[in-house]
């Protein structure tokens, strides 16, 4: 293709010329002149109409502004649960390492569970076979004399026992036998409750023969009525030979001597005897109780027996405040121990360890966080624990936790925003749950961006 030569460019644009003067110096007609007039309306009303939606425009955009950086904005959410808290190991027991021994705990079945409500928490250690109960056969004697002679409470003294010359002459029989005694003069008188006190307290073998010949006529009616007693309480595995224990061939099993522990701490009478230190009786002076227990780890009776090493044995009552509102029952045996130190030692060291095993469990510290209060802009605070916190249970024990949200109107910091409770047995414990930090307000440039956000 060629290029006009530039003498046609000039031609051409000459007429071009020529041609819009000639337009411009037209005469202007009526048709004309009408044509213009509509051509410069259509301008005008164009204009208008930009220059209206540029206003438009401005304004919508000046009332947005102002809507959105003054519009409510969503409340910050509360995320928060209560935290689980650590009972701790199971209650190490210390139970006995030689002879037998068996406990029965009560008064803390919420603790311990339903099926401690009736027996207790049984902790048991060694044989539960036959053996010789020594002494702790005196605890059977008085109970068969007292069913035989009741007593109507403590202040009643009963029936007055006088000695005779042959009550006198049990003095030196058992004496020479190594057992222990108290006073017996010829002719002297002595109520049932004392007689039986001085049976029962320093363990006095020559007022166990008296009194048990007094209340049945012979050894063999006593034998027989203790018999009877016996296999009425269902004491099946327990044969008493003479009222004293001296006889080997005394013997019972820890879960018959358990029951027996029971009878005992029910009968007003042999529970306070057994549970008195020491008493003082014409006659007899002052005498003192062979258990020398009583009043130590809470132990409050029983009765103590012993025929030598590996027989040293103890049926015992004892009760543990283990906490202003927590006592707890305590009832036990413990037979075959080599020497009354270890007897002493093993079932102070059990009872302790029961006693330990109830203890406080920290649950929540001061400042702990459980939670977050969120924006949706983006800010957060803390949801913390306002104080510390503890709860009482036994051993193991599981801790259940439960979170209660309060209403709150704005989320700032210090708000209570909920409450944990701790429970465990029947104590429960509480903690206020507060906002730590302030909520910061979202920027202008993120009310302008999330208008569906804005209330």
């Amino acid at each position: 293709m060629s290029s006009a030569s530039p003498d046609a460019e000039r031609s051409r644009a000459a007429d071009d010329l020529d041609d819009l003067s000639a337009w411009m110096a037209r005469p202007v007609t009526a048709e004309s002149d009408a044509e213009m007039r509509r051509t410069r309306a259509i301008g005008r009303t164009v204009a208008g109409i930009f220059w209206i939606v540029v206003l438009l425009a401005l304004a919508a955009g000046t009332g947005y502004t102002i809507w959105a950086l003054s519009a409510p904005v969503p409340e910050p959410t509360i995320e928060a649960g209560a935290p689980a808290a650590d009972p701790g190991p199971t209650a190490a027991m210390v139970r006995p390492t030689e002879g037998a021994s068996v406990i029965a705990v009560r008064g803390a079945s919420e603790y311990l569970g339903p099926e401690a409500a009736a027996e207790g928490m049984i902790v048991r250690t060694g044989s539960g076979e036959q053996q010789p109960i020594a002494s702790i056969t005196k605890l059977i004697t008085a109970l068969v004399v007292l069913e035989a002679h009741p007593l109507d409470g403590l202040d009643d003294p009963g029936p007055t026992l006088t000695f005779s010359e042959a009550d006198h002459d049990l003095y030196d029989a058992y004496y020479v036998q190594g057992a222990t005694v108290a006073g017996m003069p010829a002719g002297s008188r002595m109520s049932l409750r004392d007689a039986l006190a001085t049976m029962l307290i320093p363990s006095a073998s020559n007022y166990a023969d008296a009194v048990s010949t007094w209340a049945f006529g012979s050894s063999w009616g006593f034998r027989e009525a203790a018999r009877e007693w016996l296999d009425a309480r269902g004491l099946t595995s327990t044969v008493v030979v003479d009222p004293t224990g001296l006889d080997p061939r005394n013997v019972s099993t820890p879960d018959d001597l358990m029951r027996l522990a029971d009878i005992a701490a029910d009968d007003a009478v042999v529970a306070h005897i057994s549970g008195t230190p020491a008493v003082s009786f014409p006659g007899t002076g002052t005498v003192y109780t062979t258990n020398t227990l009583l009043g130590q780890s809470g132990i409050s009776g029983l009765k103590t027996g012993n025929l030598g090493p590996g027989t040293f044995g103890l049926v015992y009552t004892a009760t543990l405040d283990v906490a202003p509102d927590v006592t707890l029952d305590v009832t036990g045996v413990r037979l075959g121990a080599q020497s009354r130190d270890s007897l002493h030692t093993d079932i102070v060291r059990l009872l302790d360890s029961v006693e330990a095993g109830f203890h406080p469990v920290p649950v929540a510290r001061a400042g702990q966080t459980v939670g977050t209060v969120s924006a949706p802009w983006g800010a957060t605070a803390a949801v913390v624990i306002a104080e510390d916190a503890e709860i009482f249970t036994w051993s193991d024990t599981p801790i259940a936790s439960r979170w209660d949200s309060v209403p709150v109107e704005v989320p700032r910091d210090g708000a209570a925003v909920g409450v944990i409770t701790w429970s465990a047995g029947p104590e429960t414990v509480s903690a206020n749950v507060v906002v730590e930090g302030e909520i910061e307000p979202p920027s202008a440039w993120w009310r302008l961006m999330n208008p569906g956000e804005l209330g």
